[in-house]
């Protein structure tokens, strides 16, 4: 690796680990500009998710406030998550690489969907229980959702973060900030215990990790500092459009 791809990589790597941290997507970033760089698609895609990991992981602790009293939901819906993302790892050395191709554009689409109409859904929703007491309680369905989403991000992980949000946010009735900081929790171990496999059998360049894990740890940092002051009207509107983004680039691929 020369020092001028070195450092494509690292400032490719500060802003996807901002954005993962804000919303998700992070990997739309730094994928591509490893393929332009020469590094074979699977090779790119396992050395990608390895390094984000560090970024993810400084982004959850940057939203550390935000997952006060969330202690047993963060758990519940963490074992999911790790067993989701051991899954997509798997299929992702089992499957032929363009498995996931015609139904990840159609997974996005739903997301963004469901983060534009999540809080009418919710109110709704509300308006209809008895009590109208607020859904707080980590059920099957979200549960199930989130092995999904874990699912994906083992296997490929673009966008995950804003699969999760829509989950989230459609399942269980909290603060978009809140949830956000559990999307960081879930979606780091999703990508660490996907990367435990990757890293004992499959091909990863580690200096590709050494560089994305480096850039992803300070677009973290700055991404929760960033990120938690958001309003929520703003924060949702954010989610949108890297969505769509996340959406017309994998169309285009």
């Amino acid at each position: 690796m020369s020092s001028g791809d070195a450092a494509i990589i690292v400032v490719a790597s500060v802003w996807a680990g901002m954005v993962n941290t804000i919303v998700g997507s992070g990997t739309l970033v730094t994928f591509p500009v490893l393929l332009a760089l020469g590094y074979p698609p699977l090779t790119a895609n396992v050395s990608n998710g390895l390094g984000l990991v560090p970024g993810s992981l400084t982004g959850s602790i940057g939203y550390r406030r935000e997952l006060r009293g969330l202690r047993g939901r963060v758990v519940r819906l963490g074992v999911a998550s790790v067993l989701g993302g051991l899954t997509g790892a798997v299929l992702l050395l089992w499957l032929p690489p363009d498995a996931f191709d015609a139904v990840v554009p159609v997974l996005v689409a739903l997301a963004v969907v469901l983060v534009v109409i999540q809080p009418w859904v919710s109110r709704r929703m509300a308006a209809r229980r008895p009590d109208g007491a607020p859904r707080t309680r980590v059920g099957p369905a979200v549960s199930a959702a989130t092995y999904g989403t874990g699912v994906y991000g083992g296997y490929f992980g673009a966008a995950q973060g804003v699969l999760l949000l829509a989950t989230l946010g459609l399942l269980i009735d909290d603060d978009l900030q809140r949830h956000n900081a559990v999307k960081n929790v879930l979606a780091t171990l999703a990508n660490l215990v996907s990367g435990i496999v990757f890293a004992l059998v499959a091909p990863v360049s580690w200096p590709v990790v050494a560089c994305v894990a480096g850039g992803s740890i300070v677009g973290g940092v700055i991404g929760s500092l960033v990120g938690r002051r958001l309003p929520p009207v703003v924060l949702r509107g954010v989610i949108v459009v890297v969505g769509v983004a996340a959406l017309v680039q994998l169309l285009a691929r």
